[in-house]
């Protein structure tokens, strides 16, 4: 079985940070571990990193040493190889890539990049390890500036290449070409290559191409004065500040970069505030040339703005200033999400990923990992596209996930609060959203209010409701919210980060209430351990249930887990294991399980069992030798609230586990209550969750 893959380029400046983040993307979601190793990087300050190591390790977590995951410098590299020692750096490469085979099922190689070295050195040198490495290639090449005809046979070449060296070639990758010319590039490279070599075309994305005025700001060695928070900003273009205010106006483009002396306070605040200004396009940053800082006052005034771009400062003239800029090339910054996540999405959109995959490598892998679970949420969510509403748009951490959401454009979505603090909230967060996509909507200005109100009245009339109290409650954001997913407006609600469990809970059980034959709402947690998934039910609702809700939490918590691709194996936890203990507890868990082998034979059920019976194998084996869940368990089910909440806690603090959730269960359509110290990623993961439970309704 194929445990890696070559990512060769056969040029400078070919793009093929989107392919080794896309293709990252793809493998976590398809096997468990999953490697990352650059033979050759550019030379690093003493102390420094490898940005598209960093930038790899850091974006997807893994747990990888940055110095395990290269072999050599480019200076060490070419040092050898003019004294003849070539031998002594591939004896390392070989080394270093199988130390790293060992501890992972797949190892994604990124090539080298050689800045001022031959395209054909750096062909070879890629060739040559790849070889030596025994691994297929996939090799990506750029359509910028080249004829249809120079770039297929520039690709059929370097296939050539490694193919004389009997490198198999899997795939090749024709990256940044006009989106009007892909289907046009992608059949004259088939008729070209080989029919078993699988081909993608990849559009020039200009949020790709272009440099972040970080980027700029590195190549200038400039002093960032203001706008530190805003560094990661797109430009689009730069234009130099020279002539009068009201004349280099009508020259602002979007995303401008502007270059112009640090004594020009003209230019600067009329930068500043076309950058606000709904009649001029965004700013994205401004270089002060000449070593000239702006005087006191000018600087009092820029600190009292609500929103200050970044504005940098450097030594060198303007004329040398603007030729620097503009030969500054786009890299990836590990700290930049916005353009990885870009790249992914680029890449998974424009390449045939489950051909690709086939290509690569048959994975067999029986385990549910962390990554996979996550990696799949993501891919099943975007099947069927979801409209999700979240009540609390006054909390940053609900506006920051938000963005990200759309950002990875992953569901639809609705934030209730008002327009005006929402903007304000964005612009201070510094967040890159286009505010349409929020859909925001304030409950008492909302043309459905009243009908809302008119639709709580008459449920809960029956209940002591009367039309004034109905109105007053719509206006809350958690009723108007759960109103928007009971009348079909959102197929999901996620609320609570600023809220209590029953203030979100309570309008559900009012109106949307319970599926049929459910008598019980109840919760699970997904807790992402280092090696499994694991589901633990119920953590959060139900503080004593009886045998009956107790049975019914574990159906509800298994057929969850199956809507979410896994195997379940329900182990109703207790004190005691198989039928040794005693006492009304045991007999509570006891009867529960029965009444679950009752109803729902189909499912794989122990209890009662301990936990580390339910769990480890050794254990599992030692005291219910003849369970099929002994052991293997992925679905607890806890006796009480305590023991529930406590564990699930603990478990996520001493293993650093990731706790996805709560996730509730049993309503009629899906409600979902988050911490108040929920994070940006606990939002993130319970609004997927949630558009996947509305996909089974």
């Amino acid at each position: 079985m194929n445990k890696a893959i070559y990512i060769a380029t056969s040029e400078a400046d070919s793009g093929k940070s989107i392919v080794a983040l896309g293709l990252m993307s793809m493998l976590l979601g398809k096997t468990a571990k999953v490697g990352y190793f650059r033979p050759i990087i550019d030379d690093v300050t003493k102390g420094g990193h490898d940005n598209h190591i960093q930038t790899i390790i850091s974006h997807f977590q893994l747990d990888i040493d940055p110095n395990d995951a290269f072999a050599c410098t480019r200076k060490e590299f070419i040092s050898k190889r003019n004294k003849g020692k070539e031998g002594e750096i591939f004896d390392t490469i070989i080394e270093k890539y199988k130390a790293l085979e060992e501890k992972n099922d797949f190892v994604l190689v990124e090539g080298s990049d050689f800045s001022g070295e031959g395209s054909a050195i750096e062909l070879d040198a890629n060739i040559e390890i790849a070889k030596n490495l025994g691994i297929p290639a996939i090799i990506v090449s750029s359509g910028v500036d080249k004829t249809l005809d120079d770039f297929t046979e520039g690709l059929h070449l370097a296939y050539d290449s490694f193919k004389e060296k009997e490198v198999e070639v899997l795939a090749v990758i024709a990256n940044k070409v006009q989106e009007a010319n892909i289907e046009i590039a992608k059949k004259e490279l088939e008729a070209n290559l080989p029919a078993d070599v699988f081909v993608s075309v990849i559009p020039l994305i200009a949020q790709l191409k272009n440099p972040t005025v970080k980027e700029i700001a590195d190549a200038i060695d400039a002093k960032i004065l203001f706008g530190e928070e805003h560094i990661n900003n797109q430009t689009d273009s730069f234009t130099v500040g020279a002539m009068q205010l009201r004349n280099y106006l009508t020259h602002l483009k979007n995303d401008n970069l502007i270059i112009t002396p640090g004594d020009r306070a003209d230019i600067i605040l009329g930068a500043l505030q076309a950058n606000i200004s709904s009649n001029y396009p965004s700013v994205a940053g401004i270089v002060l040339t000449g070593g000239i800082i702006p005087e006191e006052p000018i600087v009092k005034l820029i600190e009292g703005l609500s929103q200050i771009i970044p504005i940098l400062s450097v030594k060198q003239g303007t004329f040398g200033t603007a030729n620097k800029i503009g030969s500054v090339r786009s890299h990836m910054y590990a700290d930049n999400k916005q353009k990885i996540i870009k790249s992914i999405n680029t890449f998974e959109k424009y390449v045939e990923l489950e051909q690709l995959t086939e290509k690569l490598v048959a994975f067999k892998n029986d385990g549910l990992t962390p990554r996979m679970f996550q990696y799949n949420l993501v891919k099943r969510a975007k099947t069927e596209r979801k409209h999700i509403v979240l009540p609390e748009g006054s909390d940053d951490r609900i506006i920051t996930a938000a963005a990200r959401l759309v950002e990875t454009d992953i569901v639809d979505l609705t934030v209730l609060g008002e327009y005006d603090k929402i903007a304000e909230a964005i612009a201070r967060l510094g967040l890159n959203v286009d505010i349409e996509k929020l859909n925001i909507v304030n409950p008492i200005d909302s043309e459905h209010y009243e009908d809302f109100a008119e639709t709580l009245f008459k449920i809960r009339e029956k209940k002591g409701m009367t039309i004034d109290m109905a109105m007053d409650l719509m206006a809350d954001v958690s009723y108007f919210g759960t109103m928007m997913v009971h009348k079909g407006l959102a197929d999901g609600m996620v609320s609570g980060a600023a809220h209590t469990t029953q203030h979100t809970i309570l309008p559900a059980l009012q109106f949307v209430k319970t599926k049929p034959g459910v008598s019980v709402v109840s919760s699970i947690f997904f807790m992402c351990l280092d090696d499994r998934v694991s589901v633990f039910g119920d953590c959060a609702i139900n503080p004593n249930p009886n045998s009956e809700q107790l049975a019914e939490i574990a159906i509800s918590s298994a057929d969850s887990s199956i809507n979410f691709g896994m195997d379940p194996k329900i182990a109703m936890l207790s004190y005691s294991s198989g039928s040794s203990g005693k006492g009304a507890d045991v007999d509570i868990v006891r009867r529960a399980t029965e009444i679950v082998k009752e109803k729902r034979p189909d499912l794989k059920v122990e209890g009662p069992i301990q936990y580390d019976a339910a769990v480890d194998s050794t254990v599992g084996k030692s005291k219910l030798p003849d369970s099929e869940v002994a052991g293997q368990a992925n679905v607890l089910i806890f006796p009480d609230l305590n023991t529930g909440n406590n564990t699930y806690k603990a478990v996520q603090r001493e293993t650093g586990a990731l706790a996805i959730g709560p996730m509730l269960q049993g309503l009629n359509k899906p409600v979902n209550d988050l911490s108040r110290g929920c994070t940006i990623d606990d939002i993130f993961n319970t609004v997927i969750l949630t558009a996947i439970q509305a996909q089974g309704i």
